[in-house]
């Protein structure tokens, strides 16, 4: 029923914007080596895999930072950056000549959950296409900027999100501000007058902790005076299905992060493909932390909870557990010359470079195929729970420790023994609710695990859990 539904205002308002010549079209650019070739896949089997943790995976989970940038950090000094730049363009001379004048630090504040950033194959086939293309034609997917290491990438994420097609974004943020604002040109096309009526307008139910960049597309979708916004308290499905059942308005849309950035908690997912076939909204989810991390096959957070026929968008990123760069919405054919055709941030954005394009497809078919480092992070998980005796579902890991002084005190602390967790604070999240934000990755060991925890409760009170399970106090 919803199906159909949407699907007849999507036909509608694409026959709309070719009744107006709006309707926008990608053209494949095809570059010089590949004239012969472009109807070509690769083959898999060229891409380099490897069956355990290398050498090379550390550096996604090791840095250096040299002392004077660790000095400003330990007394919260602004830095502009460039105590790592000498005047003259140069290094600088005390990071050049001093290997000393470095502290190493272990990383876990990156969002790089399978360690793929540092992952041989992946900058192999970002070298080569940089050799062969340079950054490719430099231009909007819809005038020059799309090739065929475009629809390669898009293929494979549709693949992988088992839905009909996929449309590559610059990042995941102008994927999310692309959606909302083609969901609210959906009103304006197919409204009687040339301003929709409230029944017109298209309903959007958004979690209270949705990312930013769903609630800045929805706050420009609203100035066009074409959506209707209704917040639901975090996760509360009573909440939200009492909303949905007084809302008279036909075209509703349920979007919701899949696995919450700061939380660490994961959307109800079965309860929400419950409710849409209840109330026959459309399902929109940002699975920009589970992709590749959650599902046998690393088809995400809908994967994991056996309801991707339920999901009707699904938008993610490269730039976290693809260890690249870029964002993508995966969705129907429909849907994807639709927001091609009304996505701003998509339309006036200049494509993803070639290399990066050609790195990330790497990292799909990468990911896929290294199960063991799905299984490493979970493992990783496991014994984080086991040594802090506290109840965590995801890599994410939230340790609210209240004010932002506190949350600047342990992230110091943490700094000094060696470990690379940022202190979280407003406007990210609330007041007195400033936190240390720990994430976990592929590339980790069970002994970096344990060095954690044991520095953690020098100043966390593990066994005084606060409300959510993720969430600890403070000792400071």
């Amino acid at each position: 029923m919803e199906e159909r539904a949407w699907d007849k205002w999507v036909e509608e308002a694409l026959s709309k914007l070719e009744s107006l010549k709006l309707l926008r079209s990608l053209r494949p650019i095809c570059l010089p080596n590949q004239q012969r070739q472009q109807n070509t896949e690769p083959n898999e089997e060229d891409y380099e895999v490897f069956d355990g943790l290398q050498p090379w995976d550390r550096s996604s989970v090791e840095v250096s930072i040299s002392k004077r940038t660790f000095h400003k950090w330990l007394h919260d000094i602004p830095s502009t950056g460039d105590e790592i730049v000498s005047r003259d363009g140069g290094a600088d001379d005390e990071l050049d000549n001093c290997k000393q004048t470095f502290k190493k630090l272990l990383l876990f504040s990156g969002n790089d959950y399978l360690g793929l950033s540092s992952h041989p194959t992946i900058r192999k086939a970002a070298a080569k296409a940089a050799q062969d293309h340079g950054m490719g034609p430099r231009g909007s997917a819809l005038i020059c900027g799309y090739t065929n290491y475009h629809r390669l990438l898009e293929s494979s994420l549709a693949t992988l999100k088992k839905k009909e097609d996929c449309l590559l974004c610059p990042t995941g943020f102008s994927a999310n501000m692309a959606t909302m604002v083609t969901l609210g040109s959906i009103a304006s096309l197919l409204a009687a007058s040339d301003k929709p009526l409230n029944d017109e307008k298209v309903a959007i139910f958004s979690d209270a902790l949705n990312h930013a960049s769903i609630i800045d597309g929805i706050r420009l979708a609203e100035r066009q005076r074409s959506v209707e916004l209704f917040v639901y308290r975090h996760c509360d499905m009573s909440h939200l299905n009492a909303l949905l059942s007084s809302c008279k308005m036909k075209k509703k849309v349920v979007v919701t992060d899949s696995l919450f950035s700061m939380d660490g908690d994961f959307a109800p997912m079965i309860e929400l493909a419950e409710l849409r076939k209840k109330h026959n909204f459309l399902f929109v989810i940002d699975d920009a932390h589970g992709t590749f991390v959650c599902g046998k096959n690393g088809g995400g957070v809908a994967d994991e909870f056996n309801c991707e026929r339920d999901v009707d968008i699904c938008i993610g990123t490269l730039s976290k557990a693809a260890g690249c760069h870029g964002g993508f919405i995966a969705c129907s054919k429909r849907w994807k010359q639709l927001i091609q055709s009304r996505g701003r941030s998509f339309i006036f954005s200049t494509s993803t470079p070639v290399p990066v394009a050609a790195s990330a497809h790497a990292a799909v078919i990468v990911a896929r195929r290294e199960t063991w480092r799905r299984r490493a992070i979970w493992n990783r998980v496991k014994e984080f729970q086991a040594l802090t005796r506290i109840s965590i579902s995801s890599p994410i890991i939230s340790i609210v420790v209240g004010s932002e002084e506190k949350a600047l005190q342990a992230s110091r602390q943490l700094l000094k023994s060696g470990f690379h967790v940022t202190a979280i604070r407003p406007p990210t999240v609330p007041s007195n609710s400033c936190r240390l934000r720990v994430t976990l990755s592929a590339a980790h060991t069970a002994d970096d695990v344990k060095k954690l925890a044991t520095v953690l409760s020098r100043f966390i009170n593990f066994q005084d859990n606060c409300d959510r399970s993720s969430t600890l106090c403070s000792k400071l």
